[in-house]
């Protein structure tokens, strides 16, 4: 069927008559669905919003700047570019949180690079495919494979990038983590209040592990700016989304909310994470000898295969050759 069609679509437009066919096509698709997609709904209650700005007062220019603001140029492709599901909206904000992207407008530029990419792309390989077709005749697989493949790999690069980021992120996190306890025991033993001890060991881990520091240093701005310390521990440990930040959460929580020592808590759990990256350190070990097992066949066994039999194979041919 395929080649059927591409040999009508040849005698009919020439040698690039299917490449300009599913062009045509792509535009066509882009063209009918774009409207719908980028079509706002009015919302409910936007007549009342829209009465209420009429009869407010007029506001001054250091509450216009405050409200408008460079980050909302996506806003009126927001149905387009974010989840309407609340559900999946917050599971894609918390990707972003966990890759450092926290910005308002993070899941709009997510989403606004993955269609940009995946249209250049593929206008690009588009082009590359109709280079190729003047050069040598291609066949209809290769000319879907030329022009496709590049939209295909446009469209997944933010999704790498940001699983990319995310790992980082966590292994700067596991990594940093049980020196950061043992600061924030020094601290709190010193006298220094938690809230202090934190935004201590924030500044001191920004520049081993800046993902660690970072996060810290959010807590120590939330609890700054009034918010309840057990929310922001318990955001932390769902914005960071490790189990051992999670039970360090819980510690200082239950410390807080029965009365124990603070220091006590830290001592004993800084000595367990400590346990922890020792034994990540000697499983990673362990492992080694089951790794080095391929490249050791690989590149030991040939050449010594060669060193022993490779005498007697020559002996071999060489009486054979003299009969």
């Amino acid at each position: 069927m395929l080649n059927s069609l591409q040999t009508t679509l040849t005698d009919l437009m020439g040698p690039m008559g299917p490449l300009f066919a599913l062009g045509f096509l792509g535009l066509a698709l882009i063209g009918g669905t774009l409207p719908f997609l980028l079509k706002r709904p009015a919302e409910p209650f936007e007549k009342l919003r829209r009465q209420q700005t009429e009869a407010a007062k007029p506001v001054d220019a250091q509450q216009k700047l405050r409200r408008a603001g460079g980050d909302d140029k996506l806003e009126k492709f927001a149905t387009f570019l974010e989840p309407q599901n609340a559900e999946e909206l917050t599971a894609s904000r918390l990707k972003m949180l966990r890759a450092g992207y926290k910005a308002k407008n993070a899941v709009r530029i997510f989403h606004a690079s993955q269609f940009a990419l995946g249209i250049g792309f593929l206008l690009a390989g588009v082009i590359y495919a109709m280079i190729a077709q003047t050069k040598a005749p291609l066949t209809t697989q290769q000319m879907l494979l030329y022009s496709l493949l590049p939209g295909v790999i446009g469209y997944y690069l933010p999704i790498y990038w940001v699983k990319r980021r995310a790992q980082e992120r966590h292994d700067q996190i596991v990594e940093g983590f049980p020196d950061a306890l043992d600061l924030m025991l020094v601290c709190v033993e010193a006298g220094q209040s938690l809230d202090q001890s934190i935004l201590r060991v924030a500044k001191e881990t920004s520049v081993g592990y800046p993902a660690l520091g970072e996060e810290f240093e959010t807590v120590s701005h939330e609890v700054k700016a009034g918010k309840e310390r057990t929310m922001v521990l318990k955001d932390m440990a769902e914005r960071v989304g490790i189990p051992d930040v999670s039970s360090f959460v819980t510690t200082l929580i239950q410390s807080a909310t029965f009365g124990t020592s603070m220091s006590e808590a830290l001592r004993v759990y800084s000595a367990e994470m400590r346990d922890k990256r020792v034994m990540r350190a000697e499983e990673k070990a362990n492992t080694l000898p089951t790794k080095l097992t391929l490249g050791t066949m690989l590149f030991t066994v040939p050449p010594l295969m060669i060193i022993l039999i490779g005498p007697s194979i020559h002996g071999i041919a060489t009486q054979l050759g003299g009969k």
